[in-house]
């Protein structure tokens, strides 16, 4: 089942998280900050010894705090493209390849639940508009993979946009707060 939430990806109780990192794995801003705060200073050092992620790959670390205080156990790192190095062709696959490559990292890892955020689209400059229906697409395809699989919009204003995006490119149904994925047009 693959749903779409008006949450914090930090705060989800799923074998994995998926964070939007940067290439050094360095605990920037927006959630990035929020997820290192909160695994707490064993991220930090796992990151550095992993030192570089490169754009639309991804790399996995132990969830440190986070198991204590959510039952995560891992977190996935993936760097989406920053929008304006590439063209528009590229982005796409680039993005997909973040969801992508984070999803197969959580089946190799046997996570059986996983939690994403939006790639790309706060700081990096990617259009929401461009990018929701390519994660929703992607995700998609994993949506009986995992139990649940949640994509994460954090703010009311994000949230309200994300669905009407994703209500142009899906066919949805509500159950409670979650907005359920049911087919990709």
């Amino acid at each position: 089942m693959l749903a779409v939430i008006h949450a914090s990806v930090v705060d989800q109780p799923v074998d994995a998280i998926v964070n939007a990192a940067n290439a050094a794995l360095a605990g920037g801003g927006g959630v990035d900050a929020a997820i290192h705060a909160a695994a707490g200073p064993e991220l930090d050092l796992a990151c550095r010894a992993i030192g570089h992620c490169n754009t639309s790959e991804a790399v996995i670390t132990p969830s440190f705090n986070l198991q204590r205080t959510t039952g995560a156990r891992h977190i996935i790192h993936t760097v989406g493209p920053i929008y304006a190095r590439y063209s528009r062709k590229r982005n796409a696959e680039l993005l997909e390849a973040c969801y992508r490559n984070s999803c197969e990292m959580a089946l190799e890892s046997n996570d059986t639940s996983l939690a994403f955020c939006s790639i790309s689209t706060g700081v990096y400059g990617y259009p929401a508009e461009d990018a929701l229906p390519i994660a929703i697409s992607t995700l998609f395809e994993y949506a009986d993979s995992f139990n649940p699989l949640l994509f994460c919009l954090y703010t009311a204003s994000e949230y309200r946009r994300g669905v009407s995006i994703i209500n142009c490119v899906a066919t949805t149904h509500q159950e409670g707060d979650r907005l359920i994925i049911d087919a990709v047009k």
